[in-house]
């Protein structure tokens, strides 16, 4: 029976026993990681590394012929043929200065001031001799009145023998005194007027005004220091307050090498490029020659204006000049060549192909080109249109559909 008992317990199922745990949750987990890894690996592989690359567009032969080829080259620096450092007309102390650099003025804006408490006492003192030579002109001129109405009393009483002709001749004399009086007085006024202009004009002095329009590239003077427009006080004294350069009148100088400035003829067309901006041409042409040599160089100097102006222009930059002559032109039966212009550069070779490789938003889409004839820096190419942007310099490891992005 107990044997009995022992087997039945051991087949008897203890409901309080624990279940071993499930194992489906860590399934659904790695199934997830597994998932996103493979987008991951996916999106990158699809997208690729993002090559920086600079765009240049395809022209049409037409739009980029020149009219005129380069016969000499010459560099030189941006100058200004209206600048002027601006002071004051008077020695004083600055109380204003209201000029920053880089600050665009307008020709009779005030552009600082000086302490003017003596001019203004100098004004008001001359403005009081004003009054007070006019008041003297009123008196003299009541006087002279009475005079004239005492000669005729006279003479009226002279006629009838009532006074004595000495009488009436005092009253002339009177009159015509007080007639040199007043003419004297008068002058005198005008001497006032006189004077208190030159007051309203040294108080004038003290307010500096712009000469005319342009922009302010130098501020030389602070608050409480003096000026003056002379080089009076050494070291301690101002001589100007600040430079303007008219920006309109900019142009650029060059020295011409004296072998070659047969070359060169007022008027002649030019291309400007500056240090700063090498791969802007800006049109320009030949103001005047200088006509004086420097024998130490052996140069002659040019003036080159420009024919197009921009904030970008600087004086004192750096340029050069490409003098352009004239090219004849071609006859109307001449056919325009086929394709367009591109940049040697822009073309590639990939699988012994030559190809560009064409902009499309954040990719590029490799084409297939026929390379023509050279042209300077830039060559014929059909199989794309005009106005069609390409890389200009394709890395070899840029290759068709690959992620771009453009340089500034």
């Amino acid at each position: 029976m107990e044997n009995q008992r022992e087997l039945l317990n051991q087949l008897r199922i203890d409901r309080n026993e624990a279940k071993p745990p499930s194992r489906l949750p860590w399934i659904l987990a790695l199934l997830v990681v597994a998932a996103l890894g493979g987008s991951g690996i996916w999106w990158w592989l699809a997208s690729g590394p993002v090559l920086v690359v600079s765009p240049v567009a395809a022209m049409a032969p037409g739009a980029n012929a020149d009219s005129a080829t380069a016969v000499l080259q010459a560099t030189g620096y941006v100058t200004a043929r209206r600048q002027a450092t601006v002071s004051a007309q008077i020695t004083g102390t600055l109380a204003e200065v209201l000029i920053e650099e880089g600050e665009h003025v307008e020709a009779g804006q005030v552009l600082a001031r000086l302490i003017d408490t003596e001019q203004q006492a100098t004004l008001a003192q001359a403005r009081a001799q004003v009054a007070h030579a006019k008041a003297q002109v009123n008196q003299v001129s009541a006087q002279l009145a009475q005079a004239r109405r005492d000669l005729e009393r006279q003479q009226d009483l002279v006629g009838r023998k009532l006074v004595s002709r000495q009488a009436v001749e005092t009253a002339q004399t009177d009159v015509t005194s007080l007639g040199a009086q007043l003419a004297a007085q008068q002058r005198m006024v005008d001497l006032a007027e006189a004077q208190q202009r030159s007051a309203q004009v040294q108080l004038d002095y003290t307010t500096v005004r712009a000469p005319f329009s342009g922009m302010v590239i130098a501020k030389a003077a602070q608050v409480g220091e003096i000026v003056s427009p002379l080089s009076a006080g050494g070291g301690f004294t101002r001589t100007g307050v600040g430079t303007i350069v008219d920006m309109e009148s900019l142009e650029i100088e060059v020295d011409v090498n004296e072998a070659y400035i047969n070359r060169v003829t007022p008027g002649m067309q030019a291309e400007a490029i500056l240090d700063a901006y090498k791969e802007w041409k800006i049109p320009a042409h030949v103001v005047a020659i200088i006509p004086t040599a420097d024998r130490g160089k052996a140069t002659v100097k040019v003036r080159v204006g420009l024919d197009q102006k921009d904030a970008r222009i600087l004086p004192d930059m750096g340029a050069r000049v490409n003098f352009l002559e004239e090219k004849k032109p071609q006859s109307a039966s001449a056919a325009p060549p086929k394709g367009v212009l591109l940049p040697d550069s822009a073309i590639v070779q990939r699988d012994g192909k030559s190809v560009v490789f064409v902009i499309k938003g954040d990719r590029v889409v490799q084409a297939a080109v026929s390379p023509g004839a050279a042209m300077g820096d830039l060559r014929l190419a059909e199989g794309i249109a005009a106005s069609t942007q390409v890389v200009r310099k394709p890395p070899p490891e840029l290759t068709d559909g690959s992620r771009i992005q453009l340089s500034e």
